[in-house]
């Protein structure tokens, strides 16, 4: 689809407010220099970002043998965001400061058979409402909702297309979300949000090309090349998860016989486990985070069971990152929410030994494959980015706010 005046110019303003997070307080000759904008368009766009109040004037440095520079730095209470992150076995939704400061959270659990459209819409309404109250906002100052589902998603219309682990076709999220949340929302999923926040705050900051693996019930890679996120032309870039590690393997939810994800995705793991130990006290069933939380404290006690798990759990996955490194060549691996951040150092030591083994010398030398850092739920903070990004293109139509083609906002009471 070719870019509108428009679609640049929102796409400029949400570089430049990006760099204001990041480094604030900036001036506006920094500005130009780290997003490649003449210091006239960023002058600009620093007007238009006052005007609204997001970011705010914070005094002068002085310059070599010229005028002093005036600094600008983010308003962080200049508005509110919300990041809706959605699994499949919890919601976890978080609210920011404009500086992307988390000011509440709220959880949620999904158990089993909790997967209807209705119950889900339920659990994202109460958490929203939670985190909103918690942290007493006005409901003025929300300027959006950031929504991440599993699953292949249409940004545009609101729709979750398709989400194999739950057999979701063509749900309409965003509508039946705004029968219950007043307030502009925004669709995409996980590994688009994931990517979004490494690129932010992350392991892949001011790298040009990286690759975001999530290692949750669900498997997949956010993809940021040439200092971008790449989304592919219907949006559904990244789906690795679903690519073929084992011909003829193990069957998928999403039809496919022997897909990377059910061979490192929790439920992968729990079989794993049950296949070199039928009978482990580790194995809890019907609880994913149980079992691999107690993976992760028998792998730190030198359980040899555990431990083997987790070396043939890396055995596939450093081959499809293998896959990976080879295909895009990338600056840095991330791995990424909640798998990862359980089985942490002795997964990403196990990873980097299968890797190794697989990728060709020259692309794996170029490439650092880590954890991510970000402390908090990195799926929130990205999805808070996409409310952000939707609150951007409403600039210039300030009297009435329009959330993009897409979004959804609830009717009038």
């Amino acid at each position: 689809m070719k870019r509108t005046s428009r679609d640049i110019r929102t796409a400029n303003r949400y570089e430049v407010l990006r760099q204001i997070i990041a480094e604030s307080p900036t001036s506006r000759q920094e500005l130009a220099a780290a997003t490649g904008l003449s210091l006239a368009t960023v002058a600009t766009l620093v007007g238009e970002l006052l005007d609204l109040r997001m970011i705010t004037e914070v005094g002068f440095e002085d310059s070599a043998g010229g005028r002093p520079r005036g600094l600008v730095a983010v308003n962080a209470s200049g508005g509110a965001l919300i990041g809706v992150d959605i699994a499949e076995t919890y919601v976890h939704v978080e609210l920011f400061d404009l500086a992307l400061n988390v000011l509440a959270r709220a959880d949620e659990d999904m158990r089993p058979g909790e997967s209807r459209p209705e119950q889900v819409v339920g659990h994202v309404a109460a958490a929203v409402g939670s985190v909103v109250a918690q942290a007493g906002v006005e409901a003025a100052r929300v300027l959006g909702v950031g929504v991440s589902v599993p699953g292949q998603v249409d940004r545009d219309s609101g729709v979750a297309e398709y989400a194999p682990n739950w057999d979701w076709h063509d749900v309409p999220l965003l509508d039946l979300l705004a029968e219950h949340i007043a307030y502009p929302l925004y669709l995409d999923n996980p590994l688009r949000a994931c990517a979004v926040a490494e690129l932010w705050f992350g392991a892949a900051r001011g790298r040009g090309d990286a690759v975001v693996v999530n290692l949750g019930t669900g498997v997949g890679a956010g993809l940021a090349l040439g200092g971008g996120l790449h989304r592919g032309v219907s949006n559904s870039a990244g789906e690795w998860g679903h690519t073929t590690l084992v011909l003829d393997g193990r069957p998928c939810h999403c039809g496919n016989h022997g897909c990377v994800e059910t061979y490192v995705g929790a439920p992968g793991i729990m079989r794993n486990l049950s296949e070199l130990d039928p009978g482990s006290a580790l194995l809890r069933p019907q609880d994913q985070t149980a079992t691999i939380d107690a993976l992760a404290r028998a792998v730190a006690g030198q359980d040899p069971v555990a431990l083997k798990v987790v070396q043939d759990t890396a055995r596939y996955l450093g081959a499809g990152i293998a896959d990976l490194i080879n295909l895009l060549n990338p600056e840095v691996v991330v791995l990424s929410s909640w798998v990862a951040a359980r089985l942490g150092e002795p997964l990403l030591d196990e990873v980097r030994r299968a890797v190794a083994r697989h990728a060709l010398r020259r692309p794996l030398a170029a490439t650092e494959i880590v954890l991510s850092p970000i402390p908090t739920d990195p799926v929130s903070l990205g999805a808070a980015t996409f409310a952000l990004e939707g609150a951007l293109q409403s600039v210039g139509q300030r009297t009435v706010r329009r959330p993009r083609a897409g979004s959804r906002t609830a009717p009038p009471a």
